[in-house]
């Protein structure tokens, strides 16, 4: 038919040029962590920078960032920067303020021990059962994340210890085969937010915790359930010890 044909003068549409990379505009700021391993669009990817900049204390409790003024540290336009923070808003990390920006919202003891409290009752029979019933092929897939931990805990890289760190976990809880369920670890570790990681890793108590991640994968290919539920237990409890200290 007449009406589907492209005349000579027709010309395709030029294809959208891509996203400009996201740079960090400081060293202290890394470029485009991509947290836990699953996020992929450019939004996704600004929020997880964001995220980044909080867990190394980059971005304070209670101080108000403007989306142009984030936009310029972090090299990108403004517009993925105020959906990312729309995003986080949803999350409870920060709160819009009117004709200001977003504050970073600060986390309460009580609020960390909820979290906490949430996360046994879900980690601590999810991946006991995992001792039983995972796969060794798959368990032995997460050890580089779990030496990827510790060895971040060594050099004090906070930001790779925590993407590595939520790699781990969340491909873990994942060997379950409930995605809900990794979904909702995943916002629980979003929301307990870890201030003051860079004094507690300058101190060496963060390497303790970061070694648990391979004592938990040899308790599990041991198939010992009960190994597995106390590394487990003290894990969270070594957690949040860690944030209690934090916020001291």
């Amino acid at each position: 038919m007449a009406a589907a044909r492209r005349t000579s003068s027709e010309t395709p549409a030029a294809p959208a040029p891509p996203a400009p990379p996201i740079t960090s505009a400081t060293s202290a700021v890394p470029a485009l962590p991509v947290l836990g391993g699953r996020r992929s669009s450019y939004r996704e990817r600004v929020a997880d920078a964001l995220r980044a900049a909080l867990i190394a204390g980059e971005l304070l409790p209670g101080e108000v960032y403007s989306a142009p003024t984030l936009a310029a540290r972090f090299g990108v336009s403004a517009t993925p920067v105020r959906e990312a923070m729309l995003d986080l808003a949803k999350e409870g990390v920060v709160a819009a303020v009117p004709n200001k920006g977003f504050r970073v919202t600060d986390v309460s003891d009580r609020q960390l021990d909820e979290y906490t409290h949430v996360r046994a009752l879900i980690e601590i029979p999810t991946v006991a059962a995992l001792a039983t019933s995972a796969d060794p092929v798959s368990l032995e897939a997460l050890r580089p994340a779990a030496r990827e931990i510790v060895a971040a805990a060594v050099a004090g890289d906070l930001i790779a210890y925590m993407e590595a760190d939520t790699r781990f976990h969340l491909g873990l809880l994942a060997l379950a085969g409930n995605a809900h369920l990794v979904e909702v670890v995943r916002e629980l570790r979003g929301r307990a937010r870890l201030y003051g990681l860079t004094a507690l890793s300058a101190s060496g108590r963060l390497l303790a915790s970061a070694e648990e991640h391979l004592e938990l994968l040899d308790a599990l290919s041991a198939r010992d359930e009960r190994a597995v539920r106390e590394v487990m237990t003290r894990h969270l409890g070594h957690v949040r010890g860690l944030w209690a200290s934090a916020h001291e």
